[in-house]
């Protein structure tokens, strides 16, 4: 089964997944479940802290509010999987990958508002890319799972930076501009050598190709 990277998605990311963390994801799927279940957890909080990061945007809310549920939603589905396939979850810390990109946001606003959106864009981004690649070395029913999940992603993808350039005081340069930095940051952190395995997380320090 040939499964594509949505064209919104693939012209968007600088840089694409390596061959070395497919090789390996396909060989962990129980801790790929259990981090991909943490990812939309967290994004589900992630969308909740700007509505009470930012409760007078209402635009910003309305979104973010819809976005948290579908994220949950998504999340109660990774648990069943888990659950049928006798997976136990636990609660995990930030990866190196959402780190990076923590410590790359500036703190004073309003360029915060600017950088958690990109950033959001920019995770939601490579998650639907990841779904893409990874999706046909699964086996069938979590391979269905997660070309289901494609067109969410790619969506959300949309959301955030669509928010990034009507709820921030920017020009469409500045945000380019700012995109950039930041896809070099994301980059970067996907390709570079990982000692930790997870959703996110960069080639594997012992690789098997």
């Amino acid at each position: 089964m040939n499964v594509e990277v949505p064209d919104n998605i693939a012209n968007f990311l600088s840089s694409a997944t390596p061959e070395a963390w497919l090789d390996e994801a396909q060989d962990r799927i129980p801790e790929l479940l259990l981090d991909h279940a943490n990812c939309e957890l967290k994004a589900a909080s992630t969308a909740l802290g700007f509505l009470y990061r930012y409760p007078d945007r209402s635009a910003l809310a309305q979104r973010m509010s819809r976005l948290a549920r579908e994220e949950l939603r998504h999340f109660e589905q990774v648990r069943s999987i888990m659950q049928d396939m006798g997976i136990a979850f636990e609660r995990m810390s930030a990866s190196r990958y959402a780190g990076g990109l923590r410590d790359a946001t500036r703190r004073d606003e309003p360029q915060k508002l600017l950088d958690l959106l990109l950033i959001g864009a920019l995770i939601e981004a490579r998650s639907c890319e990841r779904f893409a690649c990874i999706a046909p070395r699964l086996p069938e029913n979590l391979k269905k799972f997660y070309v289901g999940l494609l067109a969410s992603e790619a969506r959300h993808f949309e959301h955030y930076l669509a928010l990034a350039r009507s709820e921030c005081a920017a020009t469409d340069d500045e945000i380019d501009a700012r995109l950039a930095e930041l896809m070099a940051v994301e980059a970067a952190l996907i390709s570079e050598v990982d000692t930790e395995f997870g959703f996110h997380s960069g080639p594997p320090a012992a690789s098997r190709k």
